[in-house]
């Protein structure tokens, strides 16, 4: 949400799902989304069935390149490279929107230089990915009607991860792709509602509808409405809580359905600042990793199916969700337990519903503020920004950048400088494999929600390795092998991947009862952000010894 809030003020993607339907071009880069957002992907399917290009930027091959008609598999932790590349390939060519970058785009001189270098041998060297392949990209991004880039985790999980975001939106703003119906700039989020926590105000310097929490005159209404005054410091992000645990100035935890103790990198390290806290209080619908060591745990009802309220998926569509479920035993709803807990540090909050909170959003956040209860429930959902009763929503952001009339057209969009850094988990003898992490279709996250269902597809972790490198290892399909890191180890069995290169492995952190892949990561994490960098750990891979066989006299069949 970082990038793109920086350059257009709101952390939401620009496009509809509809509008995928109808492009010509999509890079789908940095995101396996026919496994790990396959809603979504229907979409995509159903563009690509239209004519729709489908271009997939992805270290592995995945299922969702073997959808397109053209996979680059750029070496882990190069996106910079290569998009810096292509906007050098862009320009030099003339390709660029000159009318859209005069009007809308400020820095673009700046950017124009910081890119120049990065001719297509050297974007070739460093990303992995032929000289011929990066011009073919860059023209016919570059030449498109519509074209769309989308990106998950495979861009935000870097120690340069808002960085990695703002080099593809110079792309849509080189190109003009951003602004108009089939072009745009899309992050598909990492799970349900996640969208809804960042428009909420879950991110330490932003209030409700990304409002900064250091504009006073922002600052000034939500104190009027809340009664009370707000500190007008950014917060602290995840990674900073866990350093500011490590330097002692953090010794209390409130946890809500988050489980860092299975989803954190280097877990050793989680685990031993968590087990530190002089109070550890975890909120959650399961007993997850983080539970199990908490102080206090708040059994609460806040499932799809128990809760009463709104969730906002990544098309920025607010839509309405109701109990269908009686929650079990003690379990409470959400906004029932903090009530409870502000009445007992002498607040009187009274007993507030989901309508109650969302009238109190509608009235602090101006794109929240036509999405009245009742229309939510008419139209099936409403996208924001929705400024008042009388507004559709907004199919695609940002047309105002193509308005000629400045009081219309506001803010301009800025290029941003962004410099290439690989990863920080560098590659020598001792750790010569490059391990990559990501999701399955079949399970998700930590294996909190479907760790207890019988999967007919997969019930247990995998390192994933090429052919060539099992044989070279002595390797056989389902041979377990010790993976190490300069952090820690895990064992697994080996699954051999016919979309993985030489040198590249991949498993997922959905197992970590049997396989906590989370103890080989890097903490590395990208101060914009504060995302860890997942995607990029050096490993080694070892043989584990045979079982010595009993020896033992006599006996036959």
């Amino acid at each position: 949400m970082v990038g793109l809030a920086t350059v257009f003020g709101a952390g939401g993607g620009t496009s509809s799902y509809e509008e995928v339907e109808h492009v010509d071009l999509m890079m789908l880069w940095g995101s396996n989304a026919r496994a790990a957002h396959p809603i979504y992907f229907h979409h995509v399917l159903k563009g690509i069935h239209k004519g729709m290009r489908l271009i997939v930027v992805d270290p592995r091959r995945t299922e969702s390149a073997e959808w397109g008609d053209l996979w680059l598999g750029l070496d882990v932790g190069t996106d910079i490279a290569l998009s810096n590349t292509m906007a050098r390939e862009i320009i030099v060519n003339d390709l660029h929107h000159r009318a859209f970058i005069e009007l809308a785009t400020t820095d673009f001189d700046d950017y124009v230089a910081s890119v120049m270098d990065w001719t297509l041998e050297r974007g070739a060297e460093v990303t992995g990915i032929p000289a011929d392949v990066i011009r073919e990209v860059a023209h016919a991004y570059a030449k498109a009607d519509r074209a769309m880039i989308c990106w998950t985790l495979g861009i935000t999980e870097h120690h340069n991860a808002a960085d990695n975001v703002l080099a593809l939106i110079n792309l849509g703003l080189l190109t003009g792709h951003v602004g108009t119906y089939g072009s745009g700039l899309n992050p598909l989020r990492g799970q349900n509602n996640v969208q809804g926590g960042g428009d909420m105000g879950a991110i330490p310097h932003h209030l409700t509808g990304f409002q900064e929490v250091e504009n006073d005159v922002v600052r000034a209404r939500f104190e009027q409405e809340w009664g009370s005054k707000i500190n007008p410091k950014k917060g602290w992000h995840l990674s900073q809580m866990f350093e500011a645990m490590e330097e002692g100035e953090l010794t209390a935890l409130y946890v809500i359905g988050e489980n860092p103790a299975a989803s954190e990198a280097d877990n050793q390290r989680t685990h031993k600042l968590l087990a530190n806290l002089d109070i550890l209080i975890v909120q959650d619908i399961f007993l997850t990793h983080t539970a199990e060591m908490a102080d206090v745990v708040l059994p609460a009802a806040n499932s799809a199916f128990e809760s009463e309220g709104t969730v906002t998926n990544s098309e920025r569509r607010v839509q309405r969700v109701r109990p269908a479920l009686q929650p079990p035993g003690n379990a409470r709803d959400d906004i029932w337990i903090i009530a409870q807990l502000a009445a007992r540090l002498g607040h009187d909050w009274g007993d507030p519903s989901a309508h109650d909170v969302w009238e109190e959003v509608r009235r602090l956040s101006p794109m929240h503020a036509g999405m009245a209860w009742e229309r939510l429930e008419e139209l099936g959902g409403i996208q924001w920004p929705c400024p008042d009763d009388e507004h559709p929503g907004t199919t695609f952001l940002h047309g105002r950048l193509w308005s000629e009339d400045p009081a219309e057209q506001g803010r301009k969009a800025p290029f941003s400088v962004v410099l290439y850094e690989p990863p920080v988990d560098e590659l020598d003898e001792d750790y010569p494999f490059r391990l990559t992490t990501g999701r399955r279709l079949d399970s998700y996250n930590t294996g909190v929600q479907t760790g207890e269902y019988t999967s007919p597809l997969r019930r247990e972790e995998t390192l994933d390795m090429s052919p060539e490198d099992a044989e070279r290892l002595r390797l056989r399909e389902g041979e377990r092998v010790r993976v190490l890191s300069r952090r820690g180890e895990v064992v697994a069995p080996v699954r051999l991947a016919l979309g993985l290169r030489p040198g590249l492995l991949f498993m997922t952190l959905h197992f970590p009862d049997q396989v906590d892949v989370n103890n080989l990561t890097i903490d590395a994490w990208d101060p914009k952000s504060g995302t860890a960098e997942f995607k990029a750990t050096a490993v080694r891979v070892e043989k584990l010894e045979e079982p010595a066989v009993a020896s033992g006299g006599g006996g036959g069949e």
